[in-house]
């Protein structure tokens, strides 16, 4: 529809339509549903809408009413872009509440959670103005040529402009042609999705018949004389009969032959060739086969969840590492898939999905399915498709696979419920999946939750305390296999000249020795990626900073540059120092690089492997670096926190933590909880199967509380040492925490906002605020950042009357002009 034909619409509109686009809009606007489109106009379809002068959006109808825009005049709906809907009604009361719940707005949780190639591209589309004539003999010779291609056209891309003119610089003809009046812009939206088609080799209806085929292949003379298209027509025939349908690279490949003998078959009309839509992700045949038998503890703790969820919506299972939690969510999995329930299992970090999307198809098939971001845009359009007709029955992923179009949910597993990836921290919606999934699944009729972790959130352990949740505890490890030996390496010790600059130290060295003579596998564990944390300048202390950042540079010696992990800006490597003119850099601390380089250098023999972001970038390295170290093929694997989270290796008899003084020192409230889950999760991976395992803890403090409770693996001690201190000082799971990070180029306008703030709140909750100070890294992308602190009651009045409050004072702080280009972003469960 042309633009003149949109503004003459005569339709009366009766129906309204509120629509969720992905923007950051603080209400969802309302168009007008134009008559000729009312049957089409469903709720969770995507519509065209029009936004300003000439943007179009594609966006998500979220009601039908009758009462108009009060203050303004709806403009109408554009297009329907969907012959039935893409999301369903408990997704969209799913984005309302992330909304809500953590202070953002529809539009950033739509963006979120529908694939790429759901959201339209705007695409500039010249269109040719039928007033303008036909005579173009004033032009010149370019703006010629496009008029008269317009002219017969009627709309021209702008890359089909630049063909025509054989130029990319194509803008001041484009100009001059609107000034003209020869053409205006509109932007048109574009579909980006593709199915993936692949051509099929099929038999001429002719030759489907036997007798035929068989004078064909017996009495055809033009055939007799070609012998290489003879023998490529019976490996068909073959392929056809053993494996059906074939793709016409399949039958090149299978049968050794060439394109021109194929095509000399088509051109005979014995074959043709047919284009047809297939899947980018090949799944399995579908099967059901969980032909295991439980152990005694596992059965016992099965039974015991079957009968919590008859009462209860959400149970956690406190399952010590290896104790077969996964078994038991397999026959709760199959239970559901037996009653034609859809499953979702949530896991943090994608490295673990290729390990347990293994496990899992031994028993379902083509069942189960993945999803996650590195997953090509194309690739995750077709698994949420199999989501919603309900062809997929499980999905094993991230958290962005709660927003999939689930219609039969029966349950959501949510393992290592503990981990902090579940967190979502850049860009809104800053959601936690777990808690996202408990309200999600409140959304289904009798849809369950069941969460996992051998050491548990406190905030979920302390809800099955007071019988929120239900609790099931599996307290030994499958097999009757006994937890690993803790052994603290105490690194005071070795305070001489003669171990200056040591990372691995003695007894770590010489346990590493003994596993490799025993032919087992070693796994160390450092928190720090790159080579060295930072380097100073031996002369006058001068340490490198990032120009963007206040934070010091990460030195990489792989690239051999200097590297800010906060903006990802890379400098070349420093050999003058700027303040005082030294050349003598001291490299101090040390990450997962600089430890792979000395394990090589201390087991030449040894073969060593990374995992950390910087090592596993591609879309399947992951899972090709996990299946070398269970393959045996890596004796040794040093990584960061990738190598903690529910791997099962099963050779692996040592596990190192380098350097435990940098977990337990970290500024945080939670310090002690992380750091236990830590390093109880990294030592889970020892002795797994073959004998007690051992783990080597370095650290300059043996007698750190949260050290002692790994060696015992007492998590309800640490949970119990742990509460009093939170209660006291305001702290979750006693109180909901909001925080509110100011952001500006100009430190003394972000310092003057933040204070402004906090001024603005002080009245009604100045015994709940902290703050507002500057973080420890305080500023980041050339951004000054300042935060306040708001660490309220469990009550969801006060909670909800704050977080108006909050929004409100934004919106009231941002109409000043001092504190206009203020960014705030709230941040609620922040840690």
């Amino acid at each position: 529809m042309t633009e003149n034909e949109i503004a003459y619409t005569t339709d009366l509109i009766t129906d309204y339509a509120e629509v969720v686009i992905p923007l950051a809009l603080p209400l969802n606007y309302t168009w007008a549903i134009p008559e000729r489109l009312k049957e089409a106009a469903v709720v969770g379809c995507r519509v065209e809408v029009n936004l300003g002068k000439s943007k179009r959006y594609a966006g998500v109808i979220k009601r039908i009413h009758k009462k108009p825009p009060e203050f303004f005049e709806a403009k109408e709906i554009v297009n329907v872009l969907d012959a039935e809907p893409v999301v369903f009604d408990s997704q969209l009361q799913l984005w309302e509440w992330i909304a809500k719940y953590y202070m953002c707005t529809e539009g950033e949780v739509m963006a979120a959670a529908l694939p790429a190639h759901f959201k339209l591209s705007s695409e500039t589309i010249l269109v040719f103005n039928e007033e303008a004539g036909e005579d173009f003999t004033e032009l010149g010779n370019e703006a010629f040529l496009v008029a008269e291609a317009l002219l017969l056209r009627k709309e021209l891309k702008l890359t089909e402009v630049q063909q025509i003119l054989d130029s990319t610089h194509v803008y001041p003809v484009v100009n001059y042609l609107i000034q003209q009046k020869i053409c205006y812009v509109w932007e048109s939206l574009k579909e980006r999705y593709s199915p993936k088609k692949e051509t099929y080799v099929l038999l001429s209806p002719a030759y489907t018949d036997e007798v035929a085929l068989e004078q064909l292949l017996n009495t055809d003379k033009k055939l007799q004389r070609a012998e290489k298209q003879l023998e490529l027509l019976l490996a068909y025939l073959h392929f056809q009969k053993t494996e059906g349908a074939i793709t016409k690279s399949a039958l090149l490949k299978k049968a050794g032959a060439t394109e021109a003998q194929l095509k000399g078959l088509v051109d005979k009309g014995v074959l043709f060739l047919e284009k047809r839509a297939v899947d980018r992700i090949r799944f399995l045949p579908k099967e059901i086969n969980v032909n295991f038998e439980l152990s005694p503890a596992q059965a016992k703790a099965l039974d015991e969840i079957r009968g919590i969820l008859k009462e209860k919506d959400v149970c956690l299972l406190h399952g010590i590492t290896s104790s077969g939690k996964t078994e038991i969510y397999i026959h709760l999995i199959e239970e559901q898939l037996r009653m034609g329930k859809q499953v979702l299992y949530l896991l943090p970090e994608i490295a673990l999905t290729s390990q347990t999307i293994r496990r899992l198809q031994r028993h379902f098939g083509g069942h189960i399915g993945v999803y996650h971001s590195r997953f090509s845009q194309n690739e995750r359009v077709e698994v949420w498709n199999k989501v919603k007709d309900g062809s997929l029955k499980i999905v094993l992923g991230a958290r962005s696979s709660l927003f999939l179009p689930f219609q039969e949910l029966g349950m959501i597993v949510c393992d290592e419920e503990h981990d902090t990836s579940y967190k979502q921290m850049e860009p809104a919606p800053r959601y936690h999946a777990r808690d996202a999934a408990i309200y999600f699944a409140s959304l289904f009729e009798d849809c369950k939750v069941v969460l996992g972790s051998a050491t548990p959130s406190f905030e979920s352990f302390s809800n099955a305390m007071h019988q929120k949740y239900g609790l099931v505890s599996l307290a030994e490890r499958f097999g009757n296999l006994a937890l690993p030996e803790i052994a603290i390496a105490d690194t005071r010790r070795y305070r001489t000249k003669e171990f200056a600059g040591t990372i691995l130290y003695p007894p770590l060295v010489e346990s590493i020795h003994r596993a490799l003579e025993h032919k087992t596998q070693v796994i160390l564990f450092q928190n720090r990626r790159g080579y060295t944390p930072y380097q100073r300048c031996n002369t006058c202390g001068w340490v490198p900073q990032c120009k963007h950042c206040n934070v010091s540079l990460n030195y990489h010696k792989f690239y051999n540059k200097l590297v800010c992990h906060y903006c990802g800006t890379t400098y070349p490597p420093l050999v003058t120092c700027p303040s005082c003119g030294g050349h003598d850099f001291v490299q101090k601390q040390f990450g997962t690089e600089r430890i792979e380089e000395l394990l090589q250098e201390l087991f030449p023999a040894a073969k060593i492997g990374r995992m950390d972001i910087d090592a596993v970038r591609g879309k399947h390295a992951h899972d090709q670096l996990i299946q070398t170290f269970e393959q045996q093929k890596l004796d040794i694997l040093v990584g960061t926190q990738m190598v903690v989270k529910g791997l099962d290796f099963e050779y692996v008899s040592l596990v190192g933590i380098v350097d435990a003084d940098g977990i337990l020192s970290f500024p945080d409230f939670r310090v002690n909880e992380r750091s236990f889950q830590l390093m109880e999760q990294v030592s889970g991976r020892a002795g797994r199967k073959h004998g007690t395992g051992q783990v080597m803890i370095q650290t300059a403090q043996p007698t750190h509380p949260v050290l002692l409770e790994v060696q015992q693996h007492d998590y309800q001690k640490l949970f119990n040492d742990e509460m009093p201190k939170r209660q006291q000082f305001g702290y979750p799971p006693y109180t909901r925490l909001i925080r509110l990070t100011f952001k500006n180029k100009i430190r003394e306008v972000v310092q003057d906002a933040a204070a402004w703030f906090f001024n603005s709140l002080q009245n009604r909750y100045k015994d709940f605020i902290v703050g507002p100070s500057e973080p420890v890294i305080n500023r980041v992308r050339n951004q000054y950042l300042m935060e306040l602190l708001l660490k309220l009651p469990r009550s969801s009045k006060i909670i909800d009357s704050c977080k108006k409050e909050v929004l409100y004072n934004i919106a009231l702080m941002h109409q000043e002009k001092r504190y206009r280009s203020v960014v705030v972003i709230p941040d609620v469960d922040p840690y």
